[in-house]
């Protein structure tokens, strides 16, 4: 590769994937109506969902709009128009993490313009086009964003590049090899010639495209890999910024839904006279398993949906509790699982193991509680839906749209806005459906959205997981034999049924079927155990969060069996593994790891590799008398391969840290006769800001394939937290959140 790229074996595949379909389709050039040099080409790895209109130059419009004549729009593309300005149209949706700076810099990069010269469009609904195949549909999650973008995005500044030299050169009559590009321009390096690139777009669009281009060596970037401001910044502080819940629509009336308190159940009986009689509701509208007060204004609606008086028919969710769940995964870890990864004779190794250590490790249900609740503004006629909404999943928002519209997907538009947090919630369309319903019975656009309590209440939750794990030891306290049954719902077999093969649920098995360690005979199995009627989803971090709590605090028990120091045992463990020893070795330097802390004080340390990403994360924590836990400090080291914003990165590993704590210290959803008991922040807890510790976040250089980034500071937050906990006061953690387990003992 020409920038010197060192692609390790989970990418390789892929990125000759990406190479071969680019030299296969090419790219096509033209000039458009408006006088704009479009530049397409399909890329291969897109992923997508972003368009939302926001204030600013930054984000320039929605791709929904009908496009200017003449513009090309596959996979991918690049404008330049004829004042020399960049567009680019985005296939991921901005939900924080910090895309919409990140992706536009490795365009500026190989297309020498300034990074603040390049606006974007949003991609519309299409799958066809913006397909992720990491993920397998035009989706925004799973940390794919600069995984998928890498090659592809700067080779489409390098071919926009490449043209615009050789029309350059055509018009001066020399060879384009005398010539580069700085700053929007291209310059002619012996007479000093210039040429922007605006007035170079109508020769350029009629040029072919290249067959190769010449990507930079890393050493010549001068955007990748420097700090960025984000682009989305001023926007978000000035409250220009668009998100779902501040669309605002002429005549648009505002719906407060009421479901059904228990999972599955419906409306019986509705009587909606008193809420009728408050000023400013419109009418009260029925749908599947709720009930919608429309208002002139939010506290109309409101102020109805108090005095509605509902008998609900529950159906058979109605009795269930959380003793009847953990009583079904408990039977369930008994049977014997479909096999995710099977290494060496496991049998015969636990035969010859000193000693047998087995441990049983639970985690709860998660509510994603996102700062801005669930909502979608819609306007349905017989003939046409349109749609506003923050969607982690466009194309899926449409294809709901037009089931429960009966309305074609062809006469569907979606407009995307960015997303007041995601955390997979908005990988479902639920939200879309059931706004759809209620805007078939009313005239006009209506904004949907649930309060802060149905958001919470009736969120699809991350699983109840039930891990047993097993381990033989030898002499020295070395596992020889490995054996780990996770039970749990199976999201995969839902969301993608076509990934869920042979009874095995990939993101459940996560990181315990891929683990860096030396575990010469292991057994990983998976038992699918649905809960009864609760909804699940992806929760952020998927799968890596949940196995890598279970593994790491595994780890750190078998260290203490063997009375070894709980970093000297990773590293004996990670032979032939050198980015992840060195990212272990970081961050206990950083950490001070070994060096005396205050009394009643401990570390706790872990290292993981998933997004294709290595980290190692230490935690220095203490425990008062009453149970509370105090964390004093996190150190983390990450590898994620070559970096484009490390801004980016560090507050992506502090936010996800931050995310993490909430959910180790206190995450916990429980039912009650089928209702979930939790209802606002009062009782789903969040961390503080007088709470929220120094995050101390150290980038290892690396060559190699960047990583994933978004969900890591949270996966491996959990495992170093119990393991500080465990130094500082004795006390192991097997079952989450914390609190529950400490005040227990």
């Amino acid at each position: 590769m020409s920038d010197g790229l060192v692609v390790n074996a989970e990418d390789r595949s892929r990125n000759v994937l990406q190479r071969r379909t680019f030299l296969k389709l090419g790219m096509v050039s033209g000039l458009s109506a408006a006088g704009a040099l479009v530049l397409g080409f399909s890329l291969p790895l897109r992923a997508g969902e972003a368009d939302n209109p926001d204030a600013s130059d930054v984000i320039e419009g929605d791709a929904n709009e009908t496009p200017r004549a003449g513009v090309f729009a596959p996979d991918a593309f690049v404008q330049i128009g004829t004042d020399g300005k960049v567009t680019l149209v985005m296939p991921k949706v901005e939900m924080g993490q910090g895309v919409y700076t990140s992706i536009p810099m490795l365009i500026a990069e190989e297309l020498e313009v300034s990074l603040d010269s390049v606006a974007l469009e949003h991609a519309p609904p299409d799958a066809a086009l913006f397909t992720d195949p990491l993920l397998r549909g035009q989706i925004t999650g799973g940390s794919t964003s600069i995984r998928y973008a890498w090659e592809p995005m700067r080779k489409a500044g390098a071919v926009a590049r490449t043209i615009l030299i050789q029309a350059a050169a055509q018009q001066w009559n020399v060879d384009p090899t005398a010539c580069r590009a700085e700053n929007g321009r291209v310059i002619h390096t012996s007479t000093g010639r210039t040429a922007s690139y605006g007035a170079l777009v109508e020769a350029a669009s009629k040029l072919p495209a290249p067959q190769t281009v010449h990507l930079k060596d890393r050493k010549q970037f001068s955007i990748v890999g420097k700090p960025a401001r984000r682009l989305d910044s001023p926007v978000k502080v000035n409250g220009q910024a668009v998100f779902g819940i501040d669309v605002h629509m002429p005549g648009m009336r505002y719906a407060v839904i009421v479901n059904c308190p228990v999972f599955g159940g419906s409306p019986a009986k509705v009587d909606s006279s008193v809420a009728l009689t408050v000023q400013g509701v419109d009418q009260v509208v029925i749908v599947d398993n709720a009930v919608a007060v429309i208002g002139k204004h939010t506290w109309a609606a409101r102020r109805g949906a108090a005095a509605l008086k509902i008998t609900w028919n529950e159906g058979a969710g109605a009795g269930v509790s959380m003793d009847q769940i953990v009583s079904d995964l408990v039977l369930a870890a008994k049977r014997q699982g479909a096999v995710a990864r099977k290494d060496g004779d496991v049998q015969r190794a636990f035969g010859r193991a000193k000693t047998k250590f087995d441990v049983v490790y639970r985690q709860p249900f998660l509510a994603h509680a996102p700062m801005e609740p669930v909502n979608c503004t819609v306007h349905v006629t017989d003939s046409h839906c349109e749609i506003w909404v923050g969607t982690q999943v466009p194309t899926r928002a449409v294809d709901i749209a037009s089931k429960m519209s009966g309305v074609p997907a062809a006469r569907i538009t979606l407009h995307n806005h960015l997303l007041g947090g995601g955390f997979g919630r908005r990988l479902e369309p639920d939200m879309v459906g059931q706004a759809v319903k209620v805007g078939r019975q009313v005239a006009g656009p209506v904004k949907v959205f649930w309060t802060r309590e149905e958001d919470i209440q009736h969120d699809m939750f991350r699983p109840y997981y039930y891990d047993v794990i097993s381990a033989g030891l030898d002499d020295d306290g070395k596992p020889i034999a490995w054996s780990h049954r996770i039970v749990g719902s199976s999201i995969v077999a839902r969301f993608r049924p076509a990934t869920f093969i042979n009874g095995v649920d990939p993101d459940a098995v996560s990181v315990a079927a891929q683990l860096p360690y030396d575990l010469p005979n292991q057994l990983i199995e998976y038992v699918r155990q649905e809960p009864r009627n609760v909804p699940t989803a992806f929760w952020r971090g998927v799968g890596s969060t949940r196995g890598t709590f279970v593994v790491e605090s595994f780890v750190d028990e078998l260290a203490a069996q063997a009375h070894v120091d709980p970093l000297v045992y990773r590293k004996n463990l990670l032979t032939g593994q050198p980015r992840a020893r060195q990212v272990l070795d970081v961050a206990a330097t950083r950490a001070g790891w070994g060096s005396p802390l205050a009394p009643g004080r401990g570390r706790g340390i872990c290292v993981m590799h998933a997004f294709g990403t290595y980290v190692s994360m230490v935690v220095e924590a203490s425990v008062d008398m009453n149970g509370e836990v105090d964390i004093h400090r996190v150190v983390c080291a990450v590898d994620c391969g070559m970096t484009v914003n490390p801004d980016t990165i560090e507050a992506q590993i502090q936010g996800g840290a931050i995310f993490g704590i909430t959910a180790a210290l206190w995450g916990e959803i429980t039912i009650s006769n089928g209702r979930v008991e939790q209802s606002n922040f009062n009782d789903y807890r969040i961390l503080r800001f007088h709470e929220t510790p120094p995050i101390d976040v150290h980038i290892v250089t690396s060559s190699e394939a960047p990583g994933g980034i978004g969900e890591t500071g949270t996966a491996a937050l959990a495992p170093a937290l119990c393991n500080a906990i465990y130094a500082a006061s004795n006390i192991r953690i097997r079952t989450l959140p914390v609190g529950n387990q400490l005040r227990e003992v």
